[in-house]
């Protein structure tokens, strides 16, 4: 099996994680800093709200960022896999944690605590100015999901997220594009600010036009030329 591409949609400079934005030199010098930690799927990295003493560099395997409203109502914020860093915000804030990270497989992540992640930014600029990159490119990816969301219904978003993961963590495969993290269902809704009910209805209007197949944990998208034209809106009758 092989990445997918789905052609016609580009990339985002955010999808660049932040030890490949290093040089050798100074990746290997962060990652010497920490100690290295294993994870099982559905554990939990990082927990909102409570204080934090160190970030994690993801050497293997996917987690989701998730962050709850005081209704209980759970919003998935991103992916993040091998390459990214996660926890800075609160190590350069002093601030709690914002959001909660979970593994959605194996993960291994090595910890670097706040001081020594601080003094090794102040020694390396380019590490910083790199963090700093990193931290303009996720907010402008983020500014630009919520101004197309804005616009878009949850047919519409959800179609378009579909897209991006086929784009991001796609796997093509002789049945189609399988995604290759495996999201639950109210992850799902969790992603475009909809309710688990709608995106199980969503899910069985794709399955019966034969758009996607679905498993326990696994989506496959057979025509990811039908996502595209859900996303610009056009009308069910020309699918």
């Amino acid at each position: 099996m092989t990445a997918a591409h789905v052609p016609g949609d580009g990339g985002l400079d955010d999808r660049v994680p932040f030890l490949a934005r290093l040089e050798s030199e100074e990746r290997s010098a962060l990652l010497a800093l920490g100690h290295e930690l294993n994870f099982g799927p559905r554990i939990q990295l990082l927990h909102q709200h409570e204080p934090s003493s160190h970030v994690l560099l993801i050497l293997h395997g996917w987690t989701k960022v998730t962050a709850a409203a005081a209704n209980g109502y759970e919003a998935l914020l991103a992916l993040r896999g091998p390459g990214d860093i996660i926890g800075e915000s609160a190590a350069l804030t002093g601030r709690p944690r914002s959001a909660t990270v979970t593994a959605l497989e194996a993960v291994r992540a090595v910890a670097v605590e706040h001081e020594r992640f601080t003094e090794f930014l102040d020694r390396s600029p380019a590490a910083a100015f790199a963090l700093l990159g990193l931290t303009s490119d996720r907010t402008r990816a983020a500014d630009r999901r919520r101004l197309e969301f804005a616009s878009m219904s949850v047919r519409e978003r959800f179609a378009a997220f579909l897209l991006d993961l086929a784009r991001t963590h796609g796997r093509r495969t002789d049945e189609g594009i399988e995604l290759a993290v495996p999201l639950s269902k109210q992850e799902l809704a969790g992603s475009v600010g909809a309710s688990r009910e709608m995106v199980q209805r969503l899910l069985k209007e794709l399955r019966d036009r034969g758009v996607v197949t679905t498993g326990r944990r696994a989506l496959v998208i057979v025509r990811p030329d039908v996502l595209r034209r859900i996303a610009r809106a056009e009308r069910p009758g020309d699918w």
